[in-house]
């Protein structure tokens, strides 16, 4: 019993002996230039005039950074049709959104988006791409990674003879994220493309599998082959996280740039997208 004793109070003072030597270790850590974050998509859903347009403005912060309200609210935002000369002002809401219900979307046309801050430039070119209609949506139970999923199944026809490229976006009302896919038509040129999605069990998510009686939004979206390459890689660092395997994550730029201070180059992209929209409640 006296050696039993004897081996608790040395465990006592030994813990009280690792409190005592704590230090507290403040460690400096680095934070990146505030810039300008530009979120800038014109989506044009078919079946709609296109005519109303909302562009974003905010300003990057810190990791540790607490100040939730980085909206810029002092900026100048137009887009110009280069093929028309057409320019649509987007009105400042002073809550760092711009908005625009005149827009006149045109397939294939290039789009000029002009963002003037601080007294400098911030440009991009994009072109509008069309988007075919989805032929049929269905479910299936077998098609996916785990058969014993429910999946969604979207099938829509390419055209032939030329090269296109898609996004897809999937959402269930109640999960924290959607799901992006990118896709190329770069060995089903001129075919019925079959897409599908299923969900697995995500706590961290909150995200659920699909039931019986769930009902899933699915937008198709035509994108430029300049737009896909920026998803791919931002889709494939963000469901990599995680992942000891994977490669080093990358700074990301888009296709906007600072045409008077280039260093100073922001955040963000300008997508011009037609987009259909559709949904399915599984049985």
């Amino acid at each position: 019993m006296k050696r039993y004793i004897k081996n608790i109070v040395v465990l006592i003072m030994a813990s009280l002996g690792l409190l005592a030597c704590e230090d507290v270790i403040e460690v400096e850590v680095p934070t990146g230039e505030i810039r300008l974050v530009i979120e800038a998509s014109l989506d044009w859903e078919k079946g709609t005039s296109g005519n109303n347009q909302t562009i974003k403005l905010s300003t990057s912060t810190p990791y540790f950074e607490t100040t939730n309200n980085t909206a810029v609210t002092n900026a100048t935002v137009t887009v110009t049709n280069l093929d028309t000369n057409e320019v649509f002002d987007f009105t400042n809401q002073n809550d760092g959104t711009y908005t625009t219900t005149v827009f006149v979307p045109v397939e294939n046309n290039q789009y000029q988006l002009d963002v003037v801050y601080n007294n400098e430039t911030y440009t991009a070119i994009e072109t509008l791409i069309p988007v075919p209609d989805i032929n049929a949506v269905n479910q299936s139970q077998d098609g996916g990674l785990d058969p014993d999923l429910l999946e969604v199944n979207v099938y829509f026809d390419d055209p032939a003879d030329e090269d296109n490229f898609y996004l897809f976006r999937y959402y269930e009302d109640g999960d924290l994220f959607p799901y992006f896919e990118d896709y190329s038509d770069e060995f089903s040129n001129g075919n019925e493309i079959h897409d599908f999605f299923e969900k697995q069990e995500d706590d961290d998510n909150d995200q659920a599998e699909f039931q019986p009686g769930d009902t899933v939004d699915i937008n198709l979206y035509g994108i430029s082959e300049g737009y896909y390459n920026y998803m791919r890689i931002l889709i494939e660092q963000y469901y990599s996280g995680g992942n000891p395997f994977s490669s080093n994550g990358v700074q990301l730029k888009g296709n906007c740039i600072n045409t008077t201070n280039a260093e100073n180059y922001p955040y963000g992209y300008f997508r011009a997208t037609q987009v259909v929209k559709t949904s399915y409640t599984f049985e």
